[in-house]
């Protein structure tokens, strides 16, 4: 059994989506009584928002649903992260793209998209930042999150 399971969300700012994943994640592995096997981060592919906290719109909708995100400020991704983490989950095929250059490739394959979690291999998240659908956003970031949640619940057994 694993002890600690380390999982990065990655959007291109780390302003909208991957933080709502980052913040939905903790709150299910809380609820799951998994928190102490679980490390959670988000980041983000570009430097456009770095020390930015998490976008009004994205912290609004994850308050509709009693979840917090203070304190949360954009980073980069960097390639020691490669290391640090078990799972690197990105929101887009962009995202994976950008990083798999930032981490130097992929060759323990721990780059993933959160939507194949979800049956829907593929598919992206949708970017609420051209949107403006938050609502969409959550959806898939809720979808995603459970069935992550659910592999790796398989992992630590």
């Amino acid at each position: 059994m694993k002890d600690m399971f380390r999982i990065l969300f990655v959007c291109h700012g780390n302003i909208c989506r991957s933080p709502m994943a980052e913040f939905v994640m903790k709150t299910m592995v809380e609820k799951a009584g998994l928190a102490a096997n679980f490390h959670i981060e988000s980041a983000a592919t570009s430097t456009e928002e770095i020390g930015n906290p998490v976008y009004p719109p994205a912290r609004r909708k994850l308050a509709e649903h009693g979840i917090g995100c203070a304190g949360k400020t954009a980073r980069q991704l960097t390639r020691r992260d490669y290391g640090r983490f078990d799972l690197l989950i990105g929101m887009d095929r962009a995202n994976l793209w950008n990083m798999r250059r930032l981490c130097g490739g992929d060759p323990d394959e721990k780059i993933h998209l959160l939507l194949d979690y979800a049956n829907r291999p593929g598919q992206e998240v949708a970017d609420p930042w051209y949107t403006g659908d938050f609502d969409a956003t959550w959806r898939d970031v809720w979808d995603g999150c459970s069935g992550l949640l659910a592999s790796v619940r398989d992992r630590l057994r």
